[in-house]
């Protein structure tokens, strides 16, 4: 089934966001870049989180660029190491700040079998696991920061993929037989599920924070970059013709970081700025649970 291209909401449609602060993880390309270029221009001050200073600073100066007055910056966070994850959260949380949106965008996909820095599968270690651990390190910060007037959210990107994926508890690093795509779909579905099971525990705990997961579609970044060369070349027409520009995709992870009709709405999947059904799987409340505090091997 193709995926039919959106025509973005203007951030202008959206209300102001002064006061508040975001984190973005991969927001110094694609659609990340889109959407801290989009909160910044709502009077947010977004933090940019990425492994490489060089392309973040660059996306700090690029926004800037379009307005010198736009509360933006980078700080350095590689997800795929949980060292890495807990210093960036003790240097955030020195600071003081609050957090009222966290979006849990960054990714890889179809990589070659590798590990993280901790020996994990890099799909589920990096996608999956490094915001599983920023998500809950900064949990008591969104929750100090949110209100019952204005909760805090948070925003993560899974993909579509996730509807076939198989998810493995017995074999979570992907080691009997590993495909790459296989990898990269379990990752998505972990995060919808995680998603889900968040939800239920800040519901329950009565705390002003909603989680949704957004599903973007087909958008032409460099995630597809590890494409084999003939499917490299066979998907540059294609991706002219019907993937989403990264402003596209990046529409509804910015309509759940603050659209109006978001206000104390979790436990989401969204597509096209609409709630979707996810996978059967990723109801399956026993698997949210075995998967929040999995025995990995």
């Amino acid at each position: 089934m193709l995926d039919v291209s959106v025509s973005p909401l203007p951030c202008t449609v959206f209300p102001k966001q002064n006061g508040r602060v975001a984190i973005v993880t991969g927001g110094a390309k694609g659609m990340g870049y889109e959407t801290a270029r989009c909160l910044t221009s709502l009077g947010m001050h977004v933090v940019i989180a990425g492994n490489s200073e060089e392309e973040g600073l660059a996306a700090v100066k690029k926004i800037q660029e379009e307005d010198d007055e736009r509360k933006v910056e980078f700080q350095h966070l590689n997800l795929a190491s949980l060292k890495s994850v807990r210093q960036f959260v003790q240097a955030y949380k020195n600071r003081a700040l609050p957090l009222h949106v966290l979006v849990n965008n960054a990714g890889v996909m179809l990589v070659p079998e590798t590990k993280t820095q901790d020996g994990f599968e890099l799909h589920f270690g990096l996608n999956y696991l490094g915001h599983f651990l920023l998500t809950n390190l900064l949990l008591d910060t969104l929750k100090q920061s949110g209100r019952q007037d204005s909760f805090a959210r948070i925003v993560t990107i899974s993909s579509a993929t996730h509807y076939v994926a198989d998810l493995d508890l017995e074999d979570l690093q992907s080691r009997s037989c590993y495909c790459a795509h296989g990898a990269y779909s379990q990752s998505k579905l972990a995060l919808v599920l995680f998603t889900y099971r968040l939800q239920e525990e800040l519901t329950s705990q009565g705390f002003p924070v909603t989680a949704n997961a957004v599903d973007p579609g087909m958008v032409d970044t460099d995630l597809y970059q590890n494409l084999c060369g003939p499917t490299q070349l066979l998907k540059r027409p294609v991706a002219r013709l019907f993937f989403r520009t990264p402003a596209e995709g990046a529409s509804t992870a910015i309509y759940a970081a603050v659209a109006p009709e978001m206000e104390g709405v979790g436990s989401c999947y969204l597509y096209n700025g609409q709630r979707t059904r996810s996978s059967d799987a990723s109801y399956d409340e026993d698997l949210q649970v075995q998967l929040w505090s999995p025995e990995i091997d």
